[in-house]
Parts: structure tokens; sequence; C-alpha cells
């Protein structure tokens, strides 16, 4: 039985991967606890892990709209990072699984000597894009070296499938695949699913609005998830909409013939995994949606709508995706090659190696 940390933030679409890896070490039997923000402790509690206290990271809330400069001193944060060596050393572990974008975090853990994996929860050409962009440059000016502390990991381990990650298959990563549950999907009626982000983008209610004007009167049952950061209640509707702030996905994307989204890597892999087709609104030039979106159309599987495009420009592209065609095939080839790499299974398998291989005292990689 190994003793694992998982290092997680409040940031919607990235938390999934790493509960789903988690959950699967638990039923292996090992030992998982989490540390991540103030605000997320009480989900995590709820799912069934163990939360290590954090009273020194920084208050940050995925609900509340963040500037790259937030963002940038989040991702930063030697609070959250001085956190995780209270929790080693109350209780060493043997192995720190790390999101990604938590560089204040892995830069303490590598000097604290504890191996450590970075998740990736995006394709990995985004994590490097956004390395590179100003949230990494915010990181710089902090005095983060990201390239030492991902030379520094025993694994990077990217939850998505090179098919579609622009840096396909390349030395120092490997693609687990999605962590995504799927179900096969049910014969039914046209039905789309609209949801957007769980993230506070800015704009969110008004994109929701004209997508809700869109899909008014289309011959499909139209389900819309809004999530935290929208309120049903200030969105018109029309007859054929049912608009709730939260069903899980994997209970209704069985019965959806397509989705509307913003090109979050989780909803888009999961949709995916039921071979639908998608229609991608992305919420922020800066993030990995944008990437997202264009890599499923030139799969062919789907179409990228700007944020601002009016609902007379989203209807025609959603009738035609709704419809059949070529897209639903490149929908079917994406799903498989998603269902081919079970993302929670394969990075459980991975740890449980580094573990195992591990001799005591001897670095990763000698």
């Amino acid at each position: 039985m190994a003793e694992i940390l998982v290092v997680t933030w409040d940031g919607g679409g990235n938390v999934p991967p790493a509960t789903g890896i988690a959950r699967e070490l638990l039923s292996r039997g090992h030992r998982v606890r989490f540390v991540g923000h103030r605000a997320q402790h009480r989900s995590l509690v709820d799912a069934g892990f163990e939360v290590a206290p954090s009273p020194r990271s920084r208050d940050f809330s995925g609900v509340q709209e963040s500037s790259p400069v937030t963002m940038a001193r989040t991702f930063s944060d030697r609070g959250l990072a001085r956190d995780v060596i209270a929790a080693l050393d109350a209780r060493p572990a043997d192995l720190v699984v790390v999101d990604c974008l938590l560089m204040g975090v892995l830069e303490a853990v590598r000097a604290h000597g504890t191996p450590y994996v970075v998740l990736e929860h995006l394709y990995d050409a985004s994590y490097r894009s956004l390395l590179r962009g100003p949230i990494g440059l915010g990181m710089r000016l902090h005095g983060l070296r990201p390239g030492r502390a991902l030379a520094g990991a025993a694994a990077r381990l990217v939850a998505s499938v090179p098919e579609l990650d622009p840096s396909g298959e390349r030395a120092g990563i490997e693609h687990v695949g999605p962590v995504v549950e799927w179900s096969p999907r049910v014969p039914g009626d046209p039905a789309v699913l609209v949801s957007l982000s769980t993230f506070a983008y800015p704009g969110m209610a008004d994109c929701l609005q004209r997508l809700l004007d869109a899909t008014a009167g289309l011959e499909a049952r139209v389900v819309v998830t809004t999530g935290p950061v929208v309120d049903p209640a200030s969105l018109r509707t029309a007859a054929n909409h049912e608009v709730h702030r939260f069903v899980p996905h994997a209970e209704l994307m069985p019965h959806m013939s397509l989705v509307v989204g913003h090109g979050g890597h989780s909803t888009t892999m999961r949709a995916l995994a039921h071979d639908l087709p998608l229609v991608v609104m992305p919420m922020h030039p800066m993030v990995d949606q944008p990437v997202v979106g264009r890599s499923v159309a030139r799969a062919g599987a789907g179409r990228v709508v700007p944020k601002a495009a009016p609902a007379k420009r989203v209807r025609p592209v959603i009738e035609d995706l709704l419809a059949d065609g070529p897209h639903r095939a490149a929908a079917a080839r994406l799903g498989e090659a998603v269902r081919a790499r079970p993302g929670a299974r394969r990075a459980a398998d991975r740890v449980e190696d580094l573990v195992s291989h591990r001799r005591p005292g001897v670095p990763f990689g000698t």
C-alpha cells in the first residue's frame, strides 16, 4: 500500500482528472490525501476524500472572476506550497501528484525531495503555450523556474489523447488518456446538451442566453446546465428548453445527439467518449479552449463559433451538426480513441509502477 498526496486547485475542469485518479488509487487499497484551496475542501470531503488543511493558501474560488494577474499569483502561491510541505512533514508520502499549473507547489516539492508526478489535465501543447504566455511570465516574475520543476518530475501524465493533442506523442510526456466516465448511447429523439464552464469567465450569462435563443424552437430537446456561476432563473427559455444548475453529464450524455460547450478539455473528452460531435464557443482566448475547439474542428467532429457570435449565426451551425453527416463518423473515431485510453486506470497503473520501482534514498531516473 502506497501513501499518495494529490494537490489541486479550485478551477473546475482540472479537478475531475485528479479526483478520478485518486478514486482509482483508493479502490486499489492505497492511502490518498488531498491538499487544495479552502473553497474546495467541502466538496472533496463530501466526495469521500481525506483533505489536509491549507491555512496558508491564497483565498481563491473558481466561481469568482479572476484576472490573469490573479491566476499567475494563484499558480505561484507559496502559501499553498508551504501547506503541501507541512502535510508531507506530518505524514510522508511515497509520491505527490501535482496539478501542472501549480508551479509554486512543484518547485517546493522538488526542493523537499519527495518524488512527484505532474498531472496535465489539458493538451500538452496547450500547457506549453500557457507557460510561454502571460501566465507563465507571471510565474517567472514570481521567481519560479517551470523548466526546472518539470525536469525534476518522475513523470508527466497527460490526461488526453495524442490524436487531438497538437504535441502528439513526444519524449518526456505520457498520454494516459482522459479521465472520463462513459456509458453506451441510448437511442431516442434528437437532444442537445448546452453547457459552459463552471469557472467564472466574463460574459458567460450573456453567452448562455444567446445559445438559448439560438436553440429556441429547435426540433430537439435542449438540456442546459448553467453551473454555479449563472442563475437559471436569470435566463429566458423556450418550450423545448430544460434548464438546470447542475445535472451530472455522465447521466445526460448517453441520451444526447450533440454537445454545445466552451471547449473545456474535460467536457469535450466526455462528449467524444460518447461519440458526440461538438459546437465549441470558447470563453477565453488565453486558456486552452480555442486550441481544443480547433483540434475538434480539424478532426471533422465539430465547429467553432466566436464568443460574440449572435444567435442567428449559431443556430445554422447547431442545425448542421445535429443532422447526420461525416461529423458523426469523425466523432465516433475520436470516441474510440478516448475509450481506448481509460485515463484513471492508466494513470493509477503508472503511479503504482513508479512507487514499486523506487529504491529508498535513490532519486527517480537513476
